[in-house]
């Protein structure tokens, strides 16, 4: 049986005297995750906005990312199947060398 879906994430950055702020929003067929980030310019660095971009929506992002895997987890240990303590390092699919 195939199943497709499409998920969509939407990032809404704001700056603001030398701060930008990123709003990530994964919408998927079940909720919404939302996922925030900042990112501060320091007053020795040179403003460059897509940095501050890039830093915030990355951070926003990996708000989501972390989100998505505690519920991916606890859906996990509600068949049963969930892990039976911490993380490890290298959280998801192990590598493998081809």
């Amino acid at each position: 049986m195939t199943r497709t879906l499409q998920w969509n994430v939407d990032v809404a950055l704001v700056e603001d005297e030398g701060t930008t702020k990123a709003r990530a929003r994964l919408r998927t067929d079940t909720g919404t995750i939302t996922g925030y980030g900042t990112a501060h310019l320091s007053p020795q660095d040179v403003d460059v906005p897509k940095i501050g971009e890039e830093l915030a929506a990355a951070r926003a992002m990996h708000s989501v990312v972390r989100q998505l895997m505690r519920a991916a987890d606890q859906d996990l240990q509600a068949v049963g199947a969930g892990p039976s303590g911490p993380p490890e390092p290298g959280y998801g699919w192990p590598y493998s060398a081809p």
